[in-house]
């Protein structure tokens, strides 16, 4: 009976607490790793330390208890003695592989982002721009010389607020404005050492004053073309040309361009117009072409008797310019607005129009508003007549008024801003909102949220509503567009 009484010794080894020296280091790196993920997410509070602490001791002790009677036989089969010599050895590979993996749980992991609060949703910026002409809102129009380059000459910085004010407005009269500045520009221009001015005058000088004039209005097609034609110009000179030679050529080019393509022609274009104009005729027009203006005083002049009805809009009302000069020419004029556009066809024998551009397509691009009228007359049977130099015609082709066209400022449409309030209703309390008893108006569009103004200057008249365009090549039809844009600008 003396061998049962040796048998409790190895339970109390199993029951007793000790824990080697590989088993207490893991219990402190549970610890160690508890405090570091308290510290990390703060949110998750001091609970989930000590539950990892717990959890490592348990899970220690447990793993002590199921290895108590194979302790001599670990796993893997290597003997108690050579897994004891493992575990003991502080500076091994179990030490290193713990300090890489304490490492690799304190960073963050690669395409998980490390969790940070919330951000708060900021409230969207309404924009206050119509999504489907988003790409015309290049940029606003500039008002002041801040931001642009040093090369801008004074000339074209005068020019560029004189367009973005509309003080100098229209298709033709804009290019000839910004041919003669051009002039002063170039006379203005030193050429560098060891570089040629055929090389340096269009890159380096004349494209900053190009970018000054796009970003205070953009550029009509008839400048667009002077502007071709000027840099071909400037490439054709010959390098041993003398420098101030060289400028005065190209001044003398420029007056003679504006000499042939605009004014003889706008003279030639007026004596063909002037002809269609009968005695007892009505002309329709409307807002305010140069061209078309120049058409009905050489009819005066050639003793015609007729009267002429001029159709305005907001927000340039050029049309009033035009009613006062030719009712200062002694002509009868009868002026009305947009609305009024079925009493004006009912009465019209002939329609004159102008043109910013005339497309490839035979349409017509001109200040919005001109469509609507178009359309009327060939309704009424009325013969549209537009007058359009050969320097306006493009190669481009629209089938709307979207890709091509310009944005104005909004604050144009608005009118004269006036206070007007409402008294309280009686069941309304004294003490509500001062928004509410005052009334809003258009004035207010940018508070007032979905609301957008859209303010185009141009549409696109299709071309079965034109019977006949007249340039200086003569009376063609719209389909004739393209072969002149041809042979006027792309040859020249």
């Amino acid at each position: 009976m003396s061998e049962p009484t040796k048998m409790p010794e190895p339970v109390q080894q199993v029951v007793e607490p000790k824990l080697s020296p590989a088993e207490l280091k893991k219990r402190a790196k549970a610890e160690k790793q508890a405090r570091r993920a308290a510290q990390k997410d703060p949110q998750e509070g001091p609970s989930s330390a000590p539950a990892l602490a717990t959890n490592g001791v348990h899970g220690e002790q447990k793993i002590q208890k199921q290895s108590g009677p194979q302790e001599q036989k670990p796993k893997g089969g290597q003997p108690k003695g050579q897994a004891q010599q493992k575990q003991g050895k502080p500076g091994g590979q179990e030490g290193k592989h713990e300090r890489t993996n304490s490492i690799q749980q304190s960073l963050p992991i690669r395409g998980q982002p490390a969790p940070t609060a919330p951000p708060k949703e900021l409230p969207k910026k309404d924009r206050k721009q119509v999504e489907l002409f988003s790409h015309l809102y290049t940029q606003p129009r500039r008002h002041d010389i801040a931001g642009a380059s040093n090369n801008v000459h004074p000339s074209i910085v005068a020019l560029g607020f004189q367009m973005s004010s509309y003080e100098i407005c229209g298709s033709s009269a804009r290019c000839v404005a910004m041919l003669v500045a051009f002039k002063e520009v170039i006379q203005a221009y030193t050429t560098p050492r060891e570089v040629s001015l055929a090389r340096d005058l269009t890159s380096r000088y004349l494209s900053p004053q190009i970018d000054f004039l796009k970003s205070c209005r953009p550029i009509s097609e008839s400048m667009g073309n002077a502007i071709r034609w000027l840099k071909k110009l400037i490439a054709e000179i010959d390098p041993s040309t003398p420098e101030q030679e060289a400028k005065d050529y190209l001044c003398d080019e420029v007056d003679r361009f504006i000499r042939e393509r605009i004014t003889v022609t706008d003279q030639a274009i007026a004596a063909l117009a002037s002809g269609l104009v009968k005695d007892g005729s009505v002309v329709l027009t409307y807002a305010k072409s140069s061209i078309v203006e120049k058409t009905i005083l050489q009819a005066l002049a050639n003793g015609t008797r007729f009267r002429v009805i001029v159709v305005d809009s907001r927000p340039l009302f050029e049309g009033k310019n035009l009613a006062t000069s030719l009712m200062h020419a002694g002509l009868e004029v009868e002026y009305l607005p947009f609305s009024g556009i079925a009493h004006a066809v009912k009465e019209a024998t002939l329609v004159l129009l102008g043109a910013h551009s005339m497309l490839s397509n035979g349409r017509l691009q001109s200040r919005v508003g001109t469509a609507g009228l178009a359309m009327q007359a060939h309704k009424a049977d009325i013969p549209v007549i537009v007058c359009c130099e050969s320097v306006k015609f493009s190669g481009k082709v629209a089938l709307d008024s979207i890709v091509l066209n310009e944005v104005a400022p909004s604050e144009e449409l608005l009118l004269p801003k006036a206070t007007v309030s409402h008294p309280l209703a009686p069941d309304r309390k004294d003490d509500d909102d001062d928004d509410n008893r005052q009334v809003r108006s258009l004035h207010d569009w940018r508070d007032i949220p979905g609301l957008q103004i859209l303010n185009l200057m141009y549409d696109i008249t299709p071309a079965e509503y034109i019977r006949m365009v007249i340039c200086e090549y003569g009376n063609v039809p719209p389909s004739s567009v393209p072969v002149v844009h041809r042979l006027a600008n792309e040859s020249m």
